[in-house]
Formats: C-alpha cells, structure tokens, sequence
C-alpha cells in the first residue's frame, strides 16, 4: 500500500508540474510566445523606395538617384542552385566559387531569395533576364542608388552615403533606424537624412515550420525620401571650385544680408561615389588621408585670422571711443611692448584708421589695441561671432577660439600681458576662427551693422526652412563706424598701396582685407574677405589658403572668382 501510494504522489505531483507548466505557457506567457510564433511564420522580401534629391537654388541636381542591379538565387533543388549559380558565373565573368561563398553568408531560409551578386551593370542584367525561361530560379532586382551627376563638385556641402555606424545607431534607433542602414555622412546627407531617407517597404508571406512558402500576407509599398533645396548657386560654385583646385584651404560666398550660403568649398576633396558599396580598403584610404579629405576646412578646422581680424578691432576701438578718425600713429616698422619688439610689414609714416586697413599697419592695431585692452577685444569679437558656432544647418561645425585675460587667470592660472594685448590685435597668439566665421564678420560691415546666420538648405519638399531663414541681430553699431570701416576696406583695393588693389582692375567695386597669419613651423596662412559691388552689397566672399604663403595669394584667387562670376554674369 506504501508503495502504491507513493507511486500516486509522484504522479499526482507530474501531473500538478505538467498542469503548471501549461499554464504558464499557455496564459502566463501565452501573449509573447504567440508574438513569437507570428514573427517565425512571417518573412519580408524588402523593397527600397529611392532616397530624396538635392538641388541647388535654381533647381539643379546636386546629388540624385540611379537604378542599381541585384542578382539573386532562390533555394529550390541542388541541381537547379547549381545550375542558376553556372548561369551567373558566365555572364558576369566571375568565379563560381565566389557566388557560391555568397550563397552560403546570405542565406536566410528557403522561401527567401539569396543575394550572390550586387551593383550588376544594365546590360548584365537583361542578359540574365533572358535566361529566366529556361533557368526560373534567377531573380535580378532594381534597387535606387545614390548617384552625383557633378561628382566630386559641393561634396562637403552633400555628404555621403554609408552604411550606418555603432555611435549612429544607439543616438537613432529610437527614429527607426536599423543595423545595416545606409545613411548620410557629412553635409545636407547627414544634417537632413530624416527627411531625405527612404521609408522600406515589400511584400509580407507566410512559411512553415521548415520555411516552406504558404500564402502571401501583404503589399507594402515603398515611400521615397523628400527633396531638398539649397540656396547653393551651382554656376557660382563651379567657379569657386575652379579656382581653387589644386590648392588647399576654403572659399565661402555668402549673401550678406540674408546668410544664405551661395558658394561652399574645401580643397582637397572626394568624390562622395566612391563610397556606394567598394571595398572597406578604398573607403579606409579616404578616411585616413592625412590631407583630411572629408574635412569641410569652411567650417570644421580653425585657423588663426591674422590681419583680417583688425577689421573688428577697429570697430570696437570706434566705438568705445578709444580712437577716432583724427587718431594717428606713426609707423616705423617696429615698436617695443615692454622689452618685445613687434614689427610690422613695412614702414607706413603717419596713419590713422582708414590708412592702418588699407595699409594693415600693425603698428596702428597694436597701440589701438593696448587702449581697447584684452578683455574688449575679446567680448567684441564674440559680438561678431567669433568664439561660438555660427549654427548652420551643417554637421560638425566648431566654434574656434578667441581668449581672454579672464579666461587665462580661471583656465590656465596665468597673467595676460601687453605683449598678448597686440599679438591679439592684429588676429595672432591664440585666436582660432574659421572661413565661416570670418565671412560672417564682414558681412556686418557689408549689411551695414547686422549679424546674420548662415544657412543651406532653404526648402523641404517646396516647403521653406523658416527656421534657419532670416535671423538677423543688429550689433547697434553708430553709424560713423560702420563708413570710416567700409571706407578704409574699400581704400585696401582703391588706392595704389592698398594691400588688394589688385582688385580695383575688377568690374566691379571691391572692399575687403587682406590676413597674411603666422602658424609656425610651416608657411603663413593667406586670408582675404571682403564683400562687392560697394555700395549695394549682393555678395560677401571669404578665400582662405592654408600655408598658402601670404593674404596676398588669397587676393590671386579672389580676383580670378569674382572675375569670372562677372564675365558669367552672376556678379
């Protein structure tokens, strides 16, 4: 009787752990186990809409769509893989081994296409169409590409494609983004990608438990990507670009009283292709260039401005009232700060502040500076919007750097000295900026008296960007600043020993100054920025050559651009 009742409590007890067990499956976990089920039974042949175009201003294409060519093989019989596999091989010239190690990684289950070959040419591809009556088991699918209808041109302002990254991922997964996506690097591809991608879509089917098809669940059509429209002039950067090959460095063109970005260019560049779908060596090769190629040097390096930067010590000196247009200096070429010589580029005689632009007398800015002091010419030049990142809707923009005797004492617990009084006055020691910021700079005195910000893209869809349209801050400056400014910049150009009057042979007026900025150990940096025509200002342009010697190289490009803009007639 023991016996038997101890074998019932065993089997009371199986039966109580197997009625548990149900239960647990069936109502405890029943909802996720059956969501699990339904994912199992259900696959997607994924289809891809085509990702949004660019265009300039005008309507140009700046970066489009082409079809691409896929092939695939569907998993039937061993004879019938093999023979589509043969069939492959020979009309693509390749080695069967090969498609057969891609039929191996890509496959998925049996009811799913393999994809052994992709970026097939057109011709290709409806030479294995025709082999589809005898051979069904080849599939050969169209899929949109990004294509560069001017290759490398605006490349740092478009971007690239690539497949999307660790860091990416983690920041965008919450917007829907997935492992394997292709997204923007860099440029409008990048800043814009929400809006630009393309929504997946495909058709949805049932399979078995061994993968078998069984019916068919659903359609869902792709969704392409929306347009966007630059405010970039595509003749205007064709000429930029034209005239900056085979140099380093950036040329900015800005409208001056809107901040719309005509002209964007950085030299060296790429050729944003190269980056749909070749080889991680040729992608590493770009990456890892120690010319930075995919560096937009516009807005994502800084540079010290050198004598470009006078232009704002000037008016901060004009408007405290630290110097006025009868103040004059002597200029000998050189001056002692404490037991420092600081030189200047020649021996300019007496000059007062129109002379001291049109000449860059060191001398002039290095006394102004003294009695503007460290601290003004600091907070004056965050006033022009330096120091901090000008906003455009551009990815990896820096803010530069321009100190301080404040920032010095609490950072670096060290005094600031005359001597880095004048290195600052005339855009030297620690001052960083960028082609941006400084084309932002003159564009105050080319507007008369407004900070505008910089902007790209100015339509979505034909929707215009409000947000990056227009925001315009008056600096107050008096009036009397802004001409005895404007007018010692246009003198750098007009008069017969301005520092740019080779400008004054233009068509058109030029007001502008020249920065030649020391970087040792290697070549001086050459800044020139300046605005045209005079008086009704329409463009604003800022060339700078990195090593490129002197602000004098940069007057060379300059002259060679606003020339050819005029003979295109888009000056």
């Amino acid at each position: 009787m023991i016996r038997i009742r101890i074998v019932n409590y065993i089997i009371a007890a199986m039966f109580l752990f197997l009625g548990l067990w149900l239960f647990n499956f069936n109502v405890l976990q029943g909802r996720e186990l059956r969501a699990q089920s339904d994912k199992n039974c259900v696959r997607l042949l994924s289809q891809w809409g085509a990702r949004g175009a660019i265009y300039d201003r005008a309507g140009n294409l700046l970066a489009g769509n082409s079809l691409s060519y896929d092939v695939m093989v569907m998993p039937q019989g061993q004879g019938s893989r093999n023979q589509a596999l043969t069939a492959v091989a020979n009309v693509l010239k390749k080695d069967q081994a090969k498609l057969n190690k891609a039929y191996r990684n890509n496959f998925i289950g049996p009811s799913l296409p393999v994809l052994i070959a992709s970026g097939i040419t057109r011709e290709q591809a409806i030479a294995l169409e025709e082999l589809k009556n005898d051979i069904p088991s080849i599939i050969v699918q169209s899929r949109p590409v990004r294509s560069y209808p001017y290759g490398s041109l605006a490349c740092h302002l478009t971007g690239y494609l690539s497949q999307i990254d660790r860091w990416r991922l983690t920041k965008l997964e919450d917007y829907g983004y997935k492992t394997k996506d292709v997204v923007g690097f860099g440029g409008i591809e990048e800043k814009y990608d929400y809006y630009l991608r393309q929504d997946e879509g495909g058709l949805s089917f049932e399979v078995d438990h061994k993968g078998r098809f069984v019916r068919v669940l659903g359609f869902k059509p792709p969704t392409n990507g929306k347009d966007v429209q630059l405010t970039l002039d595509l003749k205007v950067q064709k000429i930029v670009e034209a005239n900056l090959a085979d140099k380093k460095g950036a040329v900015v063109v800005m409208d001056p009283s809107t901040g719309e970005i005509l002209a964007m260019a950085s030299f060296p560049k790429f050729e944003p292709g190269l980056f749909n779908g070749n080889a991680d060596s040729t992608v590493a090769g770009l990456v890892n260039n120690p010319d930075a190629l995919l560096v937009n040097r516009a807005i994502s390096f800084a540079y010290p401005p050198g004598s470009v930067f006078k232009a704002v010590v000037a008016a901060a000196a004009l408007e405290t009232g630290k110097i006025d247009l009868s103040t004059e200096y002597v200029c000998q070429g050189v001056v002692f700060i404490g037991k420092q010589k600081f030189e200047c580029s020649g021996v300019h005689g007496p000059q007062n502040l129109t002379q001291a632009l049109a000449h860059s007398c060191n001398i002039f800015f290095y006394k102004s500076g003294l009695l503007l002091g460290g601290q003004n010419m600091h907070d004056w030049a965050v006033k022009f919007g330096f120091s901090r990142p000008d906003e455009i809707d551009l990815p990896y923009e820096i803010s530069g750097f321009i100190p301080s005797p404040r920032w010095r004492k609490v950072n670096k617990f060290k005094n600031w000295f005359n001597g880095d009084t004048a290195n600052m006055s005339i855009g030297q020691g620690d001052c960083l900026t960028t082609p941006l910021q400084v084309t932002r700079m003159m564009a105050v005195f080319a507007n008369r008296g407004y900070l505008v910000k910089p902007y790209v893209a100015q339509a979505i869809d034909g929707g215009e960007i409000f947000a990056y349209q227009k925001k315009i801050i008056s600096l107050g400056l008096k009036e009397s600043t802004l001409n005895q400014v404007r007018e010692g910049l246009r003198d750098a150009v007009s008069t017969p020993k301005g520092t740019a009057n080779s400008l004054s042979e233009l068509p058109v007026a030029v007001a502008g100054k020249t920065g030649t900025a020391q970087a040792p150990p290697g070549r001086s940096h050459g800044w020139f920025c300046g605005f045209f025509p005079f008086d009704e200002p329409k463009y604003v342009i800022c060339v700078f050559l990195e090593r490129g010697g002197s602000g004098a190289a940069a007057v060379a490009v300059t002259k060679q651009i606003i020339a050819a803009m005029c003979a295109e007639g888009a000056a």
